[in-house]
């Protein structure tokens, strides 16, 4: 939440924990978060599954979650869903769940992480801010 970049995600025809354990995955690999950090979702069974649970618990992650029918308590997910579909999904129509893979991996990986600006970042985009923050942490040290 503190940057907007999205760090982690998947694709997959279906809702089920393992979509959401992959998700959560990519983003540990790829970012090596630090122990002790806030991992909020809403209230759904996936996320409350003891498999999802237990890859919190493994790479030393705090659950939180959103209070049950109060969608306001996630809203930057919410908000990223309802911008990608603004943006990107209601305008496209895919033949297969690869070329809808493809083209969301462009969307978040290529622009919305590294080319939207975002006003709630001082018009950066969320790489930019996170590197300017990361140099001035640098700065400090």
């Amino acid at each position: 939440m503190f940057h907007k970049e999205i760090v982690g995600w998947a694709i997959a025809a279906h809702m089920r924990t393992e979509l959401c354990l992959e998700a959560l995955k990519n983003a540990v690999k790829r970012h090596r978060p630090a122990q002790g950090l806030i991992h909020h979702s809403d209230g759904g069974a996936q996320y409350c599954s003891a498999a999802y649970i237990q890859e919190l618990e493994r790479n030393g992650m705090i659950r939180s979650m959103s209070g049950k029918g109060n969608c306001f308590d996630n809203a930057c997910a919410e908000t990223f869903f309802s911008t990608i579909k603004s943006e990107r999904l209601h305008h496209r129509t895919y033949k297969d769940i690869s070329e809808a893979r493809k083209d969301i991996f462009w969307y978040i990986e290529s622009f919305y992480n590294r080319k939207r600006s975002h006003q709630a970042l001082g018009n950066l985009t969320p790489a930019a801010f996170l590197k300017r923050y990361l140099e001035s942490q640098q700065t400090v040290a």
